[in-house]
């Protein structure tokens, strides 16, 4: 890779709230960034990055057979709730609408709520999560809801009769060698949307078994079709970030005439796992850049793209 792109970066990762940024590429590490030495071992908050490892969780009990298909209607799962609706359409809700975040529902996640999900403070989260009023049919339009993520996670601890937690453990992050992690529950469940915390170095690793098709070490830890279909472009969503697959996105962009296509972990306050098979590269930040998420994915752009198409 073009290294004065990357000393570049370095300059303005000094300046800016970054507290880590790895590039790896042909699995070998080319740039290693951290704003000092406890934020390389420490766990980092990676924030909705969560997200795109419960979507791995969720392909890894469908390949055990836990789960039948991504077809199953959701009240399967939550009978006790959704069987008092009166929404009819309700009842069409499937696994696959929370992973595309396509169930319908009024959520304004990205609107009023100002990327804050207030399900957290309610007495009953998944009762919150599946009493909002129905706006659209199931399936039709993508719409930001961590509240889809909070359920997935609930739906993994049911059909495992372990903690989604303790399932990442035992199913992904022991074959990974992911020794250092927490991940925060409330009523009983892990967060979804945003519970967990692993080091800069783990994410990277994360990264890497998806470049891979799910392979680790000469082992399938997760199938290929599931990870081809995870990170498939299904829904165009918003503008400045890209489609939206099974809770990761995916985008493109131009750099000299060529267009790189790329997808990505994304979390709040720019906490991110960005892959791109075709340069056999995995890029990751962490940061505390809350009002500015997506300045990483411009710094990415802008010279991590470049200094890999200029090689």
């Amino acid at each position: 890779m073009d290294r004065s792109k990357l000393d570049e970066l370095e300059k303005k990762l000094k300046n800016e709230k970054i507290l880590s940024c790895l590039i790896q590429k042909d699995s070998k590490m080319l740039f290693e960034y951290y704003k000092n030495k406890k934020v390389k071992s420490n766990v980092q908050t990676i924030c909705s990055c969560t997200k795109s490892v419960l979507s791995a969780l969720i392909g890894i009990a469908i390949d055990m057979g836990l789960i039948e298909s991504i077809h199953i209607p959701i009240s399967h799962y939550f009978a006790d709730i959704l069987e008092k609706e009166d929404s009819i359409k309700k009842q069409e809700i499937t696994i696959q609408h929370l992973l595309t975040m396509t169930p319908g529902t009024h959520w304004p996640e990205f609107g009023e709520w100002n990327c804050f999900a207030p399900m957290v403070y309610s007495k009953d989260i998944n009762k919150f999560i599946l009493e909002r009023p129905l706006i659209e049919n199931p399936g039709e339009k993508m719409n930001y809801n961590s509240g889809c993520s909070h359920l997935l996670s609930d739906i993994i601890q049911q059909v495992s009769g372990m903690s989604t937690h303790d399932f990442a453990k035992k199913y992904l992050f022991t074959p990974l060698g992911i020794k250092n992690s927490t991940w925060h529950s409330r009523q009983g469940v892990s967060l979804g949307a945003d519970g967990l915390k692993i080091t800069s170095e783990d994410m990277l690793k994360f990264g890497t078994l998806f470049l891979h098709a799910g392979k680790f070490n000469d082992k399938q830890l997760i199938s290929k079709k599931w990870v081809e279909e995870s990170v498939s472009a299904r829904y165009l969503t918003y503008e400045t970030i890209g489609h939206y697959g099974y809770h990761w996105w995916a985008s493109s962009h131009l750099v000299d005439s060529t267009e790189v296509s790329y997808y990505f972990a994304l979390g709040y306050g720019g906490q991110y796992i960005i892959i791109v098979p075709s340069f056999d590269l995995v890029v990751v930040f962490t940061s505390r850049l809350f009002p500015e998420s997506l300045k990483p994915l411009e710094y990415f752009k802008e010279y991590i793209l470049k200094a890999a198409v200029a090689q």
